[in-house]
């Protein structure tokens, strides 16, 4: 089946896909921040039967030689190391000018140097507010927010190691993404671990603009139906749910799931500045499903309303709600 080597491996949705990628036969590298505790984000609290059945390397994205040195003796990188959340942008650009830009620059040119295919992380913020929708792949790219304009340039990067240099490259591009392990960053566990906390107001940002929610199963089995796929070489694919639904709906839904009459908030800290905000986000899926033979299993008002009681319950436990602080707005 090959030897993958996963970067952001430590994260939400890199967690997620190094233990399936485990379980379906995969040998697996996982690519994890370095840090001086020797902690490995979410991997250290992975089910026991996967203890010892991957390989941790910790390193640093930004740095060409350790990433190179992680990747050898591998057939396939999924890059999904990246500084993602879209408030700490504002304030820190420059840190995501080198993860995201010039660390999926060092993957690049070490996959090249070791004839490695690569399956690229982008990120549905990089088309911006709508213009039409459904949003297919044409729609025009748009650097709403310093975070969006970084993933925009990682993506180009990316094609461009394709076309320049032949390298197999896979551009995939979920949309939001939610479920267990998420940071509190994120609207849908900002709103659960709220509630779960034993809090009544629940303090939110906007409530108006629209999402397409991918519960995170889905989300990597489009990492996984991308390995190895030669149909998926040279182009980029939306993972998204073709489903709609705004801040304020979503906010009813989980009230409801979770039995809870609420009031609401508007913190001023939490709005996005008016011309960043992505105001609708709708995502079209068909060339997963012509590509990859993907598509969402948790779609619709159903598909989501089951997802969101896997991610309730999840959060709800308190072994797991006590690595949140819900009260504090993270950037």
């Amino acid at each position: 089946m090959g030897k993958l080597i996963i970067t952001g491996a430590d994260g939400f949705i890199g967690s997620h896909l190094t233990e399936k990628l485990v379980l379906s036969g995969y040998e697996v590298k996982a690519f994890v921040q370095y840090n001086s505790m020797g902690t490995a984000g979410w991997l250290d609290n992975c089910p026991e039967k996967m203890k010892g059945k991957f390989e941790i390397i910790s390193g640093d994205i930004r740095d060409p030689n350790g990433i190179k040195n992680a990747m050898k003796g591998c057939d396939t990188v999924l890059h999904l190391a990246a500084l993602i959340a879209i408030p700490f942008s504002y304030q820190s650009p420059d840190s995501y000018v080198d993860t995201n830009i010039k660390g999926t620059l060092n993957v690049l040119q070490s996959a090249r140097d070791l004839d490695i295919s690569v399956i690229q992380t982008s990120t549905s913020e990089v088309y911006g507010t709508a213009l039409y929708v459904p949003i297919d792949e044409k729609h025009p790219l748009r650097g709403q927010s310093p975070y969006s304009a970084t993933k925009i340039a990682a993506d180009q990067l990316a094609f461009s190691f394709f076309t320049s240099f032949e390298l197999p490259v896979t551009i995939l591009r979920p949309f939001n993404t939610y479920g267990p392990r998420q940071s509190a960053r994120a609207v849908i566990p900002t709103i659960i671990s709220q509630i779960a906390s034993g809090s009544a107001k629940i303090n939110l940002g906007s409530l108006h603009p629209t999402r397409d929610f991918n519960f995170v199963e889905d989300t990597v089995e489009g990492f996984i139906k991308s390995i190895n796929n030669k149909k998926a070489v040279g182009r980029t694919i939306n993972i998204a749910s073709n489903f709609e639904i705004s801040i304020g709906e979503i906010l009813k839904l989980i009230a409801s799931l979770m039995g809870e009459e609420l009031s609401i908030e508007i913190e001023e800290q939490r709005l996005r500045p008016q011309n960043s905000e992505v105001e609708r986000l709708w995502g079209e899926n068909k060339k997963a499903l012509e590509l990859l033979d993907w598509s969402p299993k948790y779609s619709g008002v159903d598909g989501l309303k089951e997802g969101l009681r896997e991610t309730i319950e999840w959060f709800s436990k308190d072994e797991n709600l006590s690595f949140y602080k819900p009260q504090r707005y993270i950037l």
